[in-house]
């Protein structure tokens, strides 16, 4: 007997971060449904009690990332959503979801072109990942990392004109890209965030199990 397929709705700030949520998602064996959001953190946590109620009946990943509004996710999170519905997976990214791909040191320095070396042992200690991953980027041996990934001089911009979609391209590379479970075991956050999800993920299954007994 095949196990019932468990199904997530998410929600997310931007579009790296639906593609994170995705991959992990499918990482723990289950079904990305639609993701709502990806208009910044602000409109995700006004909306963040609505999808929690929505979360009583159905499952539901938030992902939001930790930035500086808080030392540390136990207080943000006990401030942002101190009731979590049964079937929410509301998960928090220290420092912000950057700090996860940055926990895959080999993976990132091979895609960006740049010496492991570089790339820190402890990314959640850092405290501005995106920062960091344009720095990595501007000393990149690839000349269209450079380009893509590092502002202009000049521009006024803190990435370049394509850093996400290259970081997206690095999350859904299935053969040199990011590990999930590699990277969790730098990531703290990382490593629970997924604990919680493939505890919803059974939760989910012997639920529906029992419903079809």
């Amino acid at each position: 007997m095949t196990s019932p397929e468990a199904t997530l709705s998410g929600a997310v700030e931007g579009l790296l971060d639906e593609v994170v949520l995705r991959s992990l998602i499918e990482h723990v064996g289950a079904t990305p449904a639609s993701v709502y959001g990806k208009a910044g953190k602000r409109r995700l946590l006004q909306r963040l009690n609505g999808y929690n109620h929505a979360a009583r009946q159905h499952p539901w990943f938030v992902l939001v990332d930790l930035n500086s509004d808080a030392e540390c996710a136990p207080p943000a999170r006990a401030e942002w959503l101190p009731q979590p519905a049964p079937l929410m997976c509301f998960r928090i990214a220290v420092r912000a979801v950057e700090s996860w791909l940055l926990a895959d040191r080999e993976r990132l320095a091979r895609f960006l072109g740049v010496s492991s070396t570089l790339v820190p042992t402890q990314p959640e200690a850092v405290d501005e990942p995106k920062r960091l991953m344009v720095q990595l980027a501007r000393s990149s041996r690839r000349r269209a990392i450079r380009e893509d990934m590092a502002p202009r001089t000049g521009s006024g911009r803190d990435v370049g004109p394509a850093y996400t979609a290259r970081l997206i391209e690095f999350v859904i590379d299935s053969t040199a890209g990011w590990r999930p479970e590699k990277a969790a075991q730098s990531s703290d956050s990382l490593m629970r965030c997924i604990r919680r999800l493939r505890d919803l993920i059974s939760q989910i299954r012997v639920s529906a199990a029992r419903a079809q007994a």
